[in-house]
């Protein structure tokens, strides 16, 4: 049985990539904060390991992962997708330690969860597995006031090439997976209206959450001889081409 472990599980996109991973009949680690969601969602699934962890926490990242290939044996695949945002602000009214707060999620406990994964795969019998990032369109095009979001979404573009290339000699691929608009909890505020690049405020379409578990599915389901490298799936008729 495959294996993958899914930060940011108890809620959103981890939650439904989770629970789509499940029914294709892989083992699953959930990791996130929240061990009581965590503990309700594995409780109705035997092939779901709860790791209650705070990525920014190298000792808990550690331990979680450790705990997982403990129980499991092995890694076939990380789905790195614990992330946060922050109010909408202009840099000078930003808070300088919601900056640190976005830092620390975004690219700190995404390098420390890649890491974790990438030394499990690189010493396992067979060696290898699969590490997918969940950037963001914000990766390659910014939003408006959200500068601590869209730095940490253009280096995790940085950090899943350099894990493609450095992986290589230890059969280690490495994606990306950048979403538009995807619905969930953290995207329910859309329906009301966001800043655009204009300086307006408007309504943006979004898109059922389940086409990013298929995605990712399908990515993790190739073999390691194959990679997707960066993937975009979006609402159809968000504003993303042409943004700005």
């Amino acid at each position: 049985m495959k294996s993958i472990i899914i930060t940011g599980a108890s809620g959103g996109i981890g939650k439904a990539t989770a629970l789509a991973f499940l029914e294709a009949g892989w083992t699953v680690g959930l990791l996130a904060r929240n061990a009581a969601k965590l503990d309700e969602l594995a409780a109705d699934h035997p092939a779901a390991h709860a790791l209650p962890c705070d990525v920014t926490d190298v000792d808990q990242v550690e331990a979680a992962f450790q705990d997982f290939v403990g129980k499991v044996g092995h890694l076939d695949v990380l789905f790195n997708n614990a992330g946060r945002g922050a109010p909408p602000q202009t840099i000078d009214e930003m808070d300088p330690e919601v900056w640190k707060a976005v830092l620390d999620v975004n690219l700190t406990g995404m390098f420390l969860c890649a890491r974790a994964a990438f030394r499990v795969m690189r010493h396992q019998k067979p060696q290898g597995g699969r590490i997918i990032n969940n950037g963001s369109i914000s990766a390659v095009m910014p939003r408006p006031g959200a500068a601590p979001y869209n730095a940490t979404k253009h280096g995790v573009l940085g950090l899943t090439k350099t894990l493609s290339l450095d992986g290589r000699p230890f059969d280690i691929a490495c994606g990306q997976i950048d979403i538009g608009n995807a619905l969930t909890e953290m995207t329910a505020r859309m329906a009301g209206g966001v800043p655009q690049a204009d300086g307006s405020r408007k309504p943006e379409p979004t898109m059922d959450v389940s086409n990013v578990s298929a995605s990712v599915l399908h990515m993790a389901g190739l073999p390691l001889s194959a990679n997707v490298q960066q993937l975009t799936v979006m609402a159809t008729k968000m504003p993303y081409i042409g943004r700005g």
